[in-house]
């Protein structure tokens, strides 16, 4: 397994934020160009296939199942030796789609711009069954009651597509008229706000939430789903549809095995936190984060209704990226609109599971 430098995971939202539509072809091309697609299953050492997952960020808690499934031997008795790619400045929908990668960590919003763009990208697993994100503000701010109150106000994001036409809709959803300012600060939009000198963000509340109440800097926040937004897969496993259909017993071993790793951080939340801290030494500069997650993740975020990992619904999967549509920021691999609302069937599967 590839190790990682030392760092505090970074928030995820600018990596699945930033590159959309027509990028996601330009990146692909300039990959396939220098030789980089992979059209066979990859070779392993002593008998063992191995599988390469694209991470989207550092390693954080949405990742914990993999390092649990790999600490606990069960990608060994799958037969596969098991790579975590650190994030770099490709893409994980890129890396997958150009076979740079089997699978990948990925977002409703990423995984519906990639293949808008004609990247052979599927989701094969959820994650996180519902958002993560939230809208945050410092919470001494008595001027700020309600999303309808950031009219006027200043926004620190990471200028994505999707962010505008979705705090909009929540602000217009309580009573406002949708206008703000936008500051494009990336990693600093908490920092920013912290320091006053933007008055909203978007946080997950299951990391920098955390990380917030643990630096003593109080925030209050408001659920997207409170005000009308639809719910939807905040973070899901992607892999390509097409290196798949090739090795469906390969893809099916590893997604299987996953699956029980995650379903054992489900049940285990301090004890796979651990697996996952002790996977990557010296990457959580405050130990109380992960565990704290990791308890969070366990109780609200990994499991279905029914109590299961991973599984996905066309009713979930249709309309956020519908809004996505409707919204006009869905666009081919030329970067022109798309004119057709696409099949969400086909954006999804529970067939490896």
């Amino acid at each position: 397994m590839t190790d990682f430098a030392d760092s505090t995971p970074a928030p995820r939202w600018p990596r699945r934020r930033v590159l959309s539509m027509g990028m996601y072809g330009m990146a692909a091309a300039a990959l396939a160009a220098v030789g980089c697609k992979n059209d066979g299953r990859p070779g392993g050492s002593g008998g063992m296939d191995t599988i390469r997952l694209a991470l989207d960020w550092t390693p954080n808690t949405n990742h914990t199942g993999f390092f649990v499934a790999e600490k606990q031997g069960w990608y060994r008795e799958a037969g596969i030796a098991f790579d975590a790619l650190p994030y770099a400045s490709s893409s994980p929908e890129v890396l997958v789609g150009a076979g740079r990668a089997e699978f990948g960590i990925s977002f409703a919003d990423s995984i519906v711009f990639a293949r808008a763009a004609g990247e052979p990208v599927v989701s094969v697993m959820s994650i996180l069954q519902h958002i993560a994100a939230v809208i945050a503000v410092k919470a001494d701010r008595n001027d700020i009651k309600s999303p309808k109150d950031l009219d006027g106000k200043v926004y620190a994001g990471f200028g994505g597509p999707a962010e505008g036409p979705a705090l909009q809709t929540v602000i217009k959803n309580a009573g406002g008229r949708g206008v703000f300012d936008t500051v494009s600060l990336s990693t600093g939009a908490y920092e920013a706000l912290y320091a006053g000198k933007a008055d909203f963000a978007v946080p997950f509340l299951t990391w920098e939430g955390i990380e917030a109440d643990l630096r003593k800097q109080p925030l209050k926040y408001f659920a997207y789903t409170d005000y009308g937004f639809p719910d939807h897969y905040d973070c899901l496993m992607i892999g390509n549809d097409q290196w798949i259909a090739r090795h469906p017993d390969l893809a099916k071993r590893f997604v299987q095995a996953t699956v029980r790793g995650f379903a054992y951080a489900a049940q285990h939340p301090d004890e796979a936190a651990k697996m996952l801290m002790d996977a990557n030494p010296g990457a959580f500069t405050l130990p109380e984060l992960p565990l704290r997650s990791a308890r969070l993740l366990a109780e609200k975020y990994y499991l279905d209704e029914q109590g299961k990992f991973g599984t996905q619904t066309l009713a979930k999967w249709s309309a956020y990226p519908r809004f996505l549509y409707q919204a006009g920021i869905l666009a081919d691999g030329s970067g022109k609109s798309l004119k057709q609302e696409p099949d969400w069937s086909t954006h999804f599967t529970n067939a490896l599971l």
